[in-house]
C-alpha cells in the first residue's frame, strides 16, 4: 500500500470530507470574539498595578522586581506546602523528595526574593512589584520559613498537589524564560503579553485536580505497564542497550501522537478541543500549556497505550521527562537554529509553522518530535522563513478560560 492510500484510509476512517473542513484553519477574519471587559479586565489591573511606563530592560530593575515577586510566591507557597502536606502536596512525589535540598532550596527563595527586591527598589521609582515579593518573603519567614517541620503521617489520597505546580513553574521558568529573552524570535513580544494571564491559569489548571497534567495524570498510568504490556515483547526491547530503547520509544510515541493530532484537526468535533491550543495569537514556552483537558487526555491515551504494550516503566518515564521539555522548547520565542539537527529533530520554527494561521502552513507538521514523519505521510513544511501569523483565522472561540473550556461541547454556528 503506498502512503497515497494509507493517508486516504485514514481520512476515510475519520469520516472526512475533502471540502467541508469545518475544523480548519483559514485566514479570512478574527480569531477570537471581542473580548468582553469582563474577560481583560483582570489582566489589565495586574499589568497596570505591577507594571509602568519606564523601560523593562536590564539594569533598569524590572527584572529584579520580577524575580523578587517570583522568589516571594515560590517560596511563600513552599512554606505552605509544609504546614498543610497532607492536603496540598501531591502524594506521586512526596517520597521522591530530597527534604534537606527543599529546605536549602526555600531557604535561598526567600533571601532572594529579599535581596532582589532591595536592588529594584533602587533602581526603579515604582516600587510594587519589589514590595510584593519581599512582602512574600516576610511572610513566608513569620511562618516558618524552610525550618517548618511535619510532623503528621501522610498518607495517600487527593490532594491540590501545589507543590507540583510551584516546581515545575520555578524549573521551566528557569529553562525557558532566560533563552526566550536572551534570543528571541520576536524581540518585540514580552514575556507579559497579551493573554498571558490565560496561559498562566491553564497551566495551573494541568496541575491542581482538574486535570492533572503530565506526572501526575501519566505517571499512575504507568504502573499499568504490568497488565497491558506484551511480556515476548518486553523482553526483546529489554534485552536492547538503554538508549536505543528509549530513542525506539520516542519514535513510537511520535507515531501514535501523529495519527491522533491529525484525527484531532481533520475531524469537526476533535478540532473544537484542539482549537484551543491554536488560539494563541503568540508563542512562547507558557502557549503551550493552552490545551482542552480533552484534547490532552485523548493524545496522552494514544502516546500511553503502545508504549505500554513493550516498554518497561523507567522507560516510560524517560520519555515523559523528554517530551515535557521539548515540547515546551517548541513552542518557545526562540530564534536561534541548528541546521545540521533541524532534519532529524522537530525545532521551535518547525513546530511554529504547524501553528501559523497563514495558508501554506494549515494543516502541515503534525509530528511533535521527528520532522522524517511528517515527510513519509506528505504533510512537511518547512521554508527558511518563519511564521508571520499565528493563532485561528476564520473561527471565533471565547477569549475566557471558562467560555473555551465549555464551548467546544456546544452545538457551534458555523462562521460565515
Amino acid at each position: 500500500m503506498s502512503v497515497q492510500d494509507l493517508r486516504g484510509c485514514l481520512s476515510r476512517i475519520l469520516r472526512i470530507s475533502e471540502v467541508a473542513n469545518i475544523g480548519r484553519i483559514v485566514t479570512t477574519s478574527r480569531a477570537f470574539k471581542e473580548p468582553r471587559l469582563g474577560d481583560i479586565v483582570i489582566e489589565q489591573k495586574i499589568n497596570a498595578f505591577f507594571g509602568d511606563a519606564e523601560s523593562t530592560g536590564f539594569g533598569t530593575g524590572w527584572w529584579s522586581g520580577i524575580l523578587s515577586a517570583f522568589f516571594g510566591l515560590l517560596s511563600f507557597g513552599a512554606v505552605l506546602c509544609l504546614h498543610f502536606p497532607q492536603l496540598l502536596t501531591s502524594p506521586e512525589l512526596r517520597p521522591h523528595y530530597p527534604m534537606h535540598t527543599m529546605r536549602v532550596l526555600i531557604q535561598c527563595l526567600i533571601v532572594g526574593a529579599i535581596l532582589f527586591g532591595v536592588i529594584s527598589t533602587i533602581l526603579r521609582k515604582k516600587k510594587i512589584l519589589a514590595l510584593t515579593g519581599m512582602l512574600l518573603a516576610v511572610a513566608a519567614t513569620a511562618l516558618g520559613g524552610s525550618s517548618v517541620q511535619i510532623n503528621e503521617t501522610l498518607r495517600n489520597g487527593p490532594a491540590i498537589g501545589l507543590d507540583w505546580f510551584f516546581l515545575d513553574l520555578f524549573l521551566m521558568a528557569l529553562i525557558y524564560v532566560p533563552l526566550e529573552r536572551l534570543w528571541p524570535r520576536y524581540p518585540e513580544q514580552g514575556t507579559f503579553r497579551n493573554q498571558w494571564t490565560l496561559d498562566v491559569v491553564y497551566f495551573m489548571s494541568t496541575h491542581i485536580p482538574i486535570q492533572i497534567l503530565s506526572f501526575l495524570v501519566l505517571l499512575p498510568a504507568t504502573q499499568a505497564v504490568k497488565y497491558l504490556g506484551v511480556p515476548v515483547l518486553q523482553h526483546s526491547i529489554a534485552r536492547m542497550p538503554w538508549i536505543l530503547q528509549f530513542v525506539l520509544a520516542v519514535v513510537v510515541a511520535d507515531v501514535a501522537e501523529y495519527f491522533i493530532h491529525f484525527a484531532l484537526h481533520k475531524v469537526p468535533f476533535l478540532w473544537r478541543f484542539h482549537a484551543v491550543h491554536h488560539s494563541s495569537k503568540a508563542l512562547d514556552w507558557i502557549a503551550g500549556s493552552r490545551s482542552h483537558f480533552v484534547d490532552d487526555t485523548l493524545v496522552r491515551g494514544f502516546i500511553l497505550v503502545p508504549l505500554m504494550l513493550g516498554f518497561s516503566q523507567s522507560i516510560i518515564l524517560a520519555y515523559l521527562i523528554f517530551v515535557t521539555l521539548h515540547a515546551t522548547w517548541t513552542h518557545c520565542n526562540f530564534g536561534p537554529n541548528a541546521k545540521w539537527l533541524e532534519k532529524y529533530l522537530v525545532m521551535p520554527r518547525y513546530h511554529h509553522w504547524h501553528h501559523t494561521s497563514q495558508k501554506e502552513g494549515i494543516d502541515k507538521n503534525f509530528a511533535i518530535h521527528f520532522p522524517w514523519i511528517d515527510k513519509i505521510f506528505g504533510t512537511y513544511y518547512y521554508p527558511d522563513a518563519w511564521p508571520e501569523r499565528y493563532g485561528l483565522d476564520g473561527e471565533e472561540i471565547s477569549p475566557s478560560f471558562l467560555g473555551q473550556t465549555i464551548e467546544p461541547f456546544t452545538i457551534k454556528k458555523r462562521t460565515p
